[in-house]
């Protein structure tokens, strides 16, 4: 037979103080730390902190840190008597004057939070594109995208040069192909990624890629184009070895006139017209195709760029 008591009576100590009720009904509504408790209680912060050990200590609580600051919470996985004790304490709080003042002067706290970030941005707002790059580096915005790639995906990243876009995409994904026909970009791009596992560096021509038929899942040809002599030839390659359904991202330049790229660049192509791309991709056998012109980035002194993507039927 079983003499202890039952679990219940291991709570009602906490709540048998008014104080220690007061902050389980304020945190109950709100996560706060202890000098905000402090504020809405006006209590001192030794009072407050010993009232919130006690109530930490027999589950009451839930607890994070977020550097040097301590935030707390009713505690989302009280156990169904705690939670029924609790619920009949709080019935006879409902009523009573100085629970209704705490609220009051929560919301007066809470109120400062809105203030505070509110001043910030208005006082930021002139820089706040150049206070997100100095935090969080110059392609913060674009970082969301990588949720669009599937974690089981093989990627053709085809034309890889140094290897960029292998880098970004290579965490992201199962397996980064980077293709590229001049062993000197590949020795570059090898030490790149010359951490990431996944990434295997490919030696080869757009026009006849050493690839297996259907092994991609996405390909990308990123300002590559331009310098194939046979852009049919290359697309028709790309749709070869994309698997049913799999797609392809096309990123060059428009159609421009600045000659002085073939010879000190090597292009083959003075960038593309729109109509002519759409009518290549259509002939190798690629769908579902979308053209969209880039918006050029305020530094740029290049020619504009537009971005196509089109789809091997499944």
């Amino acid at each position: 037979m079983d003499d202890s008591p039952p679990s219940v009576f291991a709570h009602l100590s906490a709540l048998g103080d008014s104080t220690r009720s007061r902050i389980l009904a304020l945190l109950e509504q709100e996560e706060m730390v202890v000098s905000e408790v402090c504020q809405v209680l006006q209590l001192p912060q030794s009072t407050v902190s010993r009232h919130l050990r006690v109530l930490v200590e027999d589950g009451w609580l839930a607890t994070r840190s977020e550097a040097t600051r301590r935030h707390y919470r009713l505690s989302p996985s009280l156990p169904s008597e705690a939670r029924a004790l609790w619920g009949l304490v709080r019935g006879e709080l409902g009523a009573s004057d100085w629970l209704a003042g705490d609220r009051e002067r929560a919301r007066s706290v809470l109120s400062r939070r809105v203030e505070r970030s509110r001043a910030f941005f208005s006082a930021s707002a002139g820089r706040w594109d150049e206070l997100r790059e100095e935090l969080y580096g110059t392609e913060v915005e674009i970082l969301p995208l990588n949720g669009l790639l599937d974690a089981g995906w093989s990627v053709g990243d085809l034309g890889t040069g140094t290897g960029q876009l292998a880098a970004r995409v290579a965490p992201f994904v199962r397996r980064v192909v980077a293709v590229d026909r001049s062993p000197e970009m590949l020795a570059a791009a090898g030490r790149r990624l010359a951490g990431a596992r996944n990434v295997e560096l490919v030696e080869g021509d757009l026009e006849a890629l050493p690839l297996a038929d259907g092994e991609l899942d996405l390909a990308v040809l990123s300002l590559v184009l331009h310098f194939v002599p046979e852009p049919l030839t290359a697309l028709r390659e790309v749709r070869r070895v994309l698997a049913p359904g799999g797609r392809l991202l096309l990123v060059d330049m428009r159609a421009h006139g600045r000659e002085e790229y073939r010879a000190t660049m090597g292009h083959v192509w003075l960038g593309f017209e729109a109509a002519e791309i759409e009518r290549w991709l259509g002939e190798a056998g690629l769908g579902e195709t979308r053209l969209t012109g880039l918006p050029p980035h305020p530094d740029a002194r290049g020619p504009l760029l537009f971005l196509a993507s089109a789809r091997r039927a499944a």
